[in-house]
């Protein structure tokens, strides 16, 4: 039996949307997304949720991929080279 990784289906892709700690624009962020710029003062807006399976998943490097990979990792402040 093959597994899939289930955050790899892009079919179950929600949105949320976070206030803006800057100017309190509602900003819409996608759940394959850690963080997005506020439209209107440009401050990141950073989702507060539980880990993804970025964080303890030894699949997850070559599930994402290197690029994504790094750019979640240093979204969350890890530096991907440890």
């Amino acid at each position: 039996m093959s597994t899939k990784c289930p955050g790899s289906d892009m079919r179950n892709i929600t949105a949320g949307i976070y206030a803006c700690p800057g100017c309190g624009e509602a900003v819409e962020i996608f759940s394959d997304e850690m963080r997005r710029r506020c439209p209107k003062c440009k401050e990141w807006v950073v989702k507060k949720e539980t880990p993804s399976c970025v964080q303890w998943c030894s699949s997850a490097r070559s599930c994402l991929g290197e690029d994504r990979w790094q750019a979640v990792m240093e979204a969350l402040g890890k530096d991907p080279e440890k």
